[in-house]
């Protein structure tokens, strides 16, 4: 067998219709807010571990 007879042709899709871009462009900006409000959770996050860790130190040094 041939790679050609395995692979089916790639046809070009048609534009979207006005309807259809709006929900699209929609649709990425839910993913994309979804993506900034984790990113946004897990620096937060961090910084609490970062804050926590240091105190910890902290009081180890205070202590000795």
């Amino acid at each position: 067998m041939r790679i050609a007879e395995l692979v089916k042709p790639i046809k070009p899709k048609p534009p979207m219709t006005l309807p259809q871009a709006r929900i699209h462009g929609l649709k990425q900006n839910v993913e994309r807010d979804k993506q900034q409000l984790q990113a946004e959770r897990d620096r937060q996050r961090q910084q609490r571990d970062a804050e926590r860790l240091r105190k910890q130190q902290q009081r180890k040094t205070s202590t000795l």
